[in-house]
C-alpha cells in the first residue's frame, strides 16, 4: 500500500465552514463536475482531515499547525500514484485544477508527501490492532 498526504491552507478570506463546504462539494468533485476522467483512478481511499488546533497539554498554548487540512489518498502501488499525478498535471487539466484551487487554497505551494506508516500495538493486552474498511451499510 502506498499513501500520499497533502497539506493545505485555506484562503485567508474564507471561514473554516466555507472552506470545508467548498472542498467537499466542489473541489473533491471537480473531475465529475467538469466532465473529466477521474483524477485519482485506482485510489483505494480518499480522505480530507480538517484541523482544529487544540491546547498543547504540556505548554497550555494553542499552536497554529500552519495548515487547515490534511488530504490523504491510499494507492495499491506507487505506479497508481504516479499515473494520477500525470493526469492532474496534464496540460488539458492543469488550468482547470489551478483555477479551482485559487477559489479554495491560500496558494499552490502545497506540500505533497509519501508516507510510511508504523502502527503501535494498542489492544487491551498489547496485541496489534487493525482497521477494517467496509463499503455500504
Amino acid at each position: 500500500m502506498f499513501k500520499q498526504i497533502c497539506f493545505f491552507r485555506k484562503r485567508p478570506d474564507m471561514s473554516m465552514d466555507e472552506f470545508l463546504d467548498y472542498y467537499e462539494n466542489q473541489h473533491s468533485q471537480l473531475s465529475k463536475n467538469a466532465g473529466l476522467q477521474p483524477a485519482i483512478p485506482n485510489a483505494v481511499r480518499y480522505v480530507r482531515r480538517y484541523l482544529t488546533p487544540e491546547k498543547n497539554p504540556i505548554t497550555g498554548q494553542i499552536h497554529d499547525p500552519g495548515f487547515d487540512c490534511l488530504m490523504e489518498i491510499w494507492w495499491n502501488s506507487r505506479e497508481d500514484f504516479e499515473r494520477s499525478q500525470a493526469i492532474i498535471s496534464s496540460p488539458e487539466r492543469r488550468e482547470i485544477t489551478k483555477a479551482d484551487e485559487e477559489r479554495l487554497f491560500a496558494g499552490h505551494a502545497n506540500p505533497v508527501c509519501s508516507v510510511v506508516d508504523y502502527d503501535s500495538p494498542m489492544g487491551p493486552h498489547g496485541e496489534a490492532t487493525h482497521v477494517e474498511l467496509r463499503y455500504g451499510d
